[in-house]
């Protein structure tokens, strides 16, 4: 079977409302209309990359490919976990964990997009929770980092309220204008201090050597 070759694709988490994990084909298109109907306010640009005003179809294969690359280019040195977040059945987002030299590094970077009729319900500080428990109860991660424009407040919310410290300020561009980014930095203790969302893992074991997880 190809989970035998490729166990990530039986990686679960769950928390009260929310399972993610990697989507379906029919599942995938769904995430990729979901992009198309719109993920921020058009006046404001999260993103480095402006993906999000490519025209319709461009936008959707973009989703597509995008999961699809990272899969394909998954190893242990250098990888990402580009999972959907689902809620009652139907995908609301996407939960994005990656690390480079995990083995020597034990450090994850998060990304992340979810719907925009979604959206003020809390979904996005509950799914990072469920990455931040993957990455630190699961994989056993020393410390997971973030970056977010100062003017992208949901971001900046969800991370201090997850227990988040302020790590410095950086300079990018969106829309190519400078653009100011507030890093953060969260450590396995403070993290524990921080938990309150319950969240499982299922199928993780088998993917801790192809994520550079595995033991000694």
């Amino acid at each position: 079977m190809l989970i035998d070759h490729f166990p990530v694709l039986g990686l679960r988490l769950r928390t009260p409302r929310l399972e993610l994990r990697f989507p379906a084909p029919d599942e995938l298109s769904e995430l990729a209309d979901l992009a198309v109907e719109g993920i921020h306010d058009p006046d404001v640009m999260p993103f480095g990359n402006p993906w999000t005003e490519l025209p319709p179809d461009q936008l959707a294969r973009r989703v597509i490919q995008r999961h699809w690359t990272t899969l394909s280019e998954l190893r242990p040195d250098s990888w990402a976990l580009n999972l959907a977040v689902f809620l009652d059945g139907a995908p609301v987002g996407v939960q994005e964990v990656e690390a480079d030299d995990f083995a020597i590094q034990r450090q994850v970077h998060s990304e992340s997009w979810l719907g925009r009729r979604y959206q003020g319900q809390g979904i996005g500080t509950e799914m990072r929770a469920a990455m931040l428990h993957l990455a630190f109860a699961g994989l056993g991660a020393e410390e997971a980092v973030s970056v977010g424009y100062v003017h992208n407040h949901a971001s900046l919310r969800v991370s201090r309220k997850l227990g988040y410290a302020e790590n410095g300020i950086g300079r990018g561009v969106s829309r190519g204008k400078l653009a100011v980014e507030q890093r953060f930095r969260l450590t396995r203790e403070t993290w524990e201090q921080h938990r309150s969302i319950e969240v499982t893992i299922e199928g993780h074991e088998p993917c801790l050597p192809l994520l550079g997880a595995g033991k000694d």
